[in-house]
């Protein structure tokens, strides 16, 4: 591939057009140039990479080689707007915006906390997208977020990583549900009792169970995909699940939980992941999050 110099700008901007809006024809409206003209660009930006950038579905998506330069034209934006603020450029009151991608279990516990460490006069204005911690990573490499809370402290190519500290998860029930479902040594119980899960991907309460007994959690499945959901359905006493301890702590102090297994806590680390930019907004915004994050973690 040539080197990022001969890449010229106008249609790598005009591919991160086409895969932010999904279609040629919408990619050409927001650009306000015809739809033939952006086909053109991308076409003469797949002959100089010699790479296919785009699968053309709908919505367009990006091959690998295609994120890859979706990044580029990211941070190239993103170092063209803090330049402009440097000199004086931006508008009157233009935010700065910074798309970070974050687990929902730190959004309802701790992140949310972190953005407001930062201060007011950086006029920042945050897009926060909700994934799994193991799937955060994913977002960041194609390109669609300059940031995320992951669990891999293996950096995405062209990031820097920073260790958080741990979440601890406690394996909960409501009392009632674990007199009925959970009488005896948990590795024998769990996989006769109902089980509350975030989604469809989540192996966190599968593999728990594992541990304990080599069988998967129970057939009988609940999924609710919010981090308060899942903690108010254990709580209700539709099946057990692993709540993390900032969200278990007042609900075991007022007997609305029993921690089952309170030898088996599971610790999931941490990381902040971001590009490497010399960024004074991503700079601002990482020093808040990890001073938050020392406070709410396990170090």
């Amino acid at each position: 591939m040539p080197a990022p110099a001969d890449l010229p700008l106008d249609q790598v901007r005009t591919l991160l057009a086409v895969v932010d809006e999904g279609t040629f024809d919408a990619a050409a409206a927001a650009l306000h140039v015809t739809p033939s003209a952006v086909s053109q660009r991308v076409k003469a930006l797949e002959q100089r990479t010699g790479r296919v950038l785009l699968l053309r579905t709908k919505p367009v998506r990006p091959t690998e080689s295609g994120a890859v330069l979706v990044r580029l034209a990211r941070q190239v934006a993103r170092l063209e707007r803090d330049a402009y603020a440097e000199l004086g450029l931006s508008g009157a009151g233009e935010p700065t915006r910074v798309s970070v991608a974050v687990n929902a279990d730190s959004l309802a516990t701790w992140f949310l906390g972190a953005l407001t460490r930062v201060p007011r006069e950086h006029a920042l204005c945050f897009e926060l997208r909700r994934e799994d911690e193991d799937h955060t990573a994913a977002l960041l490499r194609e390109g669609v977020v300059m940031a995320a809370v992951t669990s891999s402290p293996d950096p995405v190519p062209g990031c820097t990583v920073r260790y958080l500290g741990r979440m601890r998860y406690l394996p909960c029930a409501a009392p009632d549900f674990a007199a009925r479902h959970l009488d005896g040594p948990p590795a024998e119980t769990l996989a006769g009792a109902p089980v509350v899960l975030f989604d469809r991907r989540d192996d966190f309460q599968d593999g728990f169970a594992r541990r304990l007994g080599h069988r998967d959690a129970g057939p009988a499945r609940h999924y609710v995909p919010t981090s308060e959901g899942f903690v108010d359905a254990v709580a209700a006493g539709l099946g057990w699940g692993m709540v993390p301890e900032p969200q278990a702590g007042p609900l075991l102090g007022a007997g609305r939980l029993v921690d089952f297994a309170p030898d088996r806590s599971v610790d999931v680390p941490l990381y902040w992941q971001q590009w490497k930019l010399d960024s004074p907004a991503l700079a601002t915004v990482a020093e808040a999050v990890a001073s938050a994050a020392a406070e709410a973690l396990r170090r």
